[in-house]
């Protein structure tokens, strides 16, 4: 069964860090582009990073230069290093990608990871 499963979640301080990690079931999402969303509560959920399968990446603007995205295709794993965390960057996060063997497809999401920024 082809699946993500998110990891590393947490309750961090502001100022603080968490990394996100995302396995996917085998090697079939290893030429996809990877992304991480979020979604706070009463909000839509938004596109937070982008990673493609040669590495290059997209941030949105609200995380660049505070949030890292990148890949291990060995490991069939993606992760989300998050820095210098606000409260606003409280929501689920959850891991997607389309497709297989990085061709177009069906949509696939993870169940999602709550972080949650508090003093």
């Amino acid at each position: 069964q082809v699946q993500l499963v998110e990891s590393g979640g947490g309750l961090v301080q502001p100022g603080g860090s968490l990394r996100l990690s995302c396995a996917a079931s085998g090697s079939v999402f290893r030429l996809n582009v990877m992304d991480w969303y979020r979604q706070a509560p009463g909000k839509q959920r938004e596109l937070v990073a982008s990673i493609g399968s040669g590495g290059n990446t997209n941030y949105a603007d609200s995380v660049k230069g505070r949030f890292t995205v990148s890949r291990d295709n060995a490991e069939n794993t993606v992760y989300l290093q998050m820095t210098s965390l606000k409260p606003e960057d409280t929501a689920v996060y959850f891991c997607h990608t389309n497709g297989l063997f990085g061709l177009r497809g069906n949509d696939y999401w993870g169940q999602g990871t709550q972080v949650t920024v508090s003093a």
